[in-house]
C-alpha cells in the first residue's frame, strides 16, 4: 500500500505538477502540490466511504448517452453554490482535457 507521500507524488506526475515537501509548508498555507492554475489537496485513506463509491456508481449508471458521471456533496445549511463537485480523475481529463502545468511543459 502507498504511503501519502507517494500517492502525492503520483497524483502530481498525472497532474503535471510537483509535490511540495512538507517541509516546504505549513498546514493550510501551501498546496499538496504545485500546480499552475490548480490548488491541489490530497487526502489518502485505507479505504473511501461505501456512500462515496456508491453516488459515484449511481452517477455512473444515469450517465447514459456520453454525460460527465459527477456526484454533488452537499452540507445542511450550506450554500449550495459552496457544494462539492466530485469527478474521477481520469473521467475530468477526458471531458476538459489533460490536466498539465503548461509553464513546466514549455520547459
Amino acid at each position: 500500500m502507498s504511503n501519502w507521500k507517494e500517492v502525492e507524488r503520483r497524483v502530481a506526475a498525472i497532474l503535471g505538477g510537483r509535490r511540495v515537501p512538507i517541509t516546504g509548508r505549513q498546514r493550510g498555507d501551501a498546496p499538496d502540490i504545485a500546480h499552475e492554475w490548480l490548488g491541489v489537496e490530497v487526502k489518502h485513506r485505507k479505504k473511501l466511504p461505501d456512500w462515496i463509491h456508491d453516488a459515484m456508481a449511481q452517477a455512473r449508471a444515469c450517465s447514459d448517452g456520453g454525460k460527465l458521471p459527477t456526484v454533488i456533496l452537499h452540507e445542511h445549511n450550506q450554500l449550495y453554490t459552496k457544494s462539492f463537485v466530485v469527478l474521477e480523475l481520469d473521467e475530468f481529463e477526458q471531458w476538459f482535457g489533460r490536466v498539465t502545468n503548461k509553464r513546466e511543459e514549455l520547459t
